[in-house]
């Protein structure tokens, strides 16, 4: 489903025109010509049909309906966030939930066969947070253009509101220092609430402190943050997509020692 949301992102962001000479993330392959738009519809279907039928094999196995229901969100918001619900900016909402909360308590719910408990939902919403840290760097470097496209991201939001505050040039400095401080605190925050989920676990392992190693990275990364800006932010976007990675896979042996 995400390798879907990327191809459905690719096209309609092709066909809305957002895909500019001005682009500063990674080359997009309709907008570069690398692939036909038909092509791309062809990919999209497989890529919506492959994971329906895995989807649909494991509400066979485990036949809940609420799986059927999450199954059913997953599609539906696959295409709704790149037309219409991420000019709206409720893409830090859909993260943590998709990103955080589905995936994370309902692999354990369908492992448990309908488990679920209290540290498994903290440690879903630090998932998520943490994990929102992506989309955070990508609207950062975008911001100046998703103004002009007319989306409006949690940041061209925070960067409106500053620029009528205080004016054009002071506004859009504190704007900047304002959405990196974002970027900043989902890190912190998210840890906290990995060390939380795991201090409640059954079987503590909160002796285990492997989620500083996180925290050193994610304060590493937020200094390259504040020092670069533009094309130079994909950069930070692959180190923050390096510590997302840590992040799951440091609490994931947290749990298992």
């Amino acid at each position: 489903m995400q390798i879907d949301a990327n191809l459905i992102n690719d096209y309609f962001d092709f066909r809305k025109g957002t895909d500019r000479e001005d682009r500063l993330g990674p080359e997009r392959a309709c907008a570069q010509g690398w692939i036909t738009p038909r092509a791309m519809r062809i990919g999209i279907t497989v890529m919506t049909i492959l994971p329906c039928l895995v989807g649909l094999a494991i509400f066979l196995i485990h036949p809940q309906w609420e799986l059927l229901i999450i199954g059913i969100l997953c599609v539906v918001f696959c295409f709704l966030y790149t037309t219409k619900l991420s000019y709206l900016g409720w893409g830090d909402l859909l993260v943590l939930v998709f990103f955080g909360l589905i995936p994370v308590i309902f692999t354990y719910y369908v492992m448990t066969a309908g488990g679920w408990n209290i540290p498994l939902i903290i440690a879903s919403v630090a998932m998520g947070l943490a994990t929102d840290n992506l989309l955070i760097v990508n609207n950062y470097r975008d911001r100046y253009q998703d103004r002009v496209s007319g989306k409006r991201t949690i940041i061209v939001r925070i960067l409106e509101s500053r620029i009528r505050k205080y004016g054009d040039e002071k506004g859009r400095l504190e704007g900047e220092q304002d959405s990196m401080d974002i970027y900043l605190w989902l890190g912190i925050f998210s840890t906290l609430l990995a060390f939380t989920a795991l201090f409640l676990y059954p079987y503590s392992s909160i002796r285990y402190p492997l989620m500083l190693i996180y925290l050193i990275l994610h304060f590493c990364t937020f200094r390259q943050l504040k020092t670069l800006d533009g094309r130079d932010l994909n950069r930070v976007l692959g180190a923050t997509a390096r510590n997302i990675f840590l992040f799951g896979l440091l609490l994931a042996i947290s749990v298992f020692l």
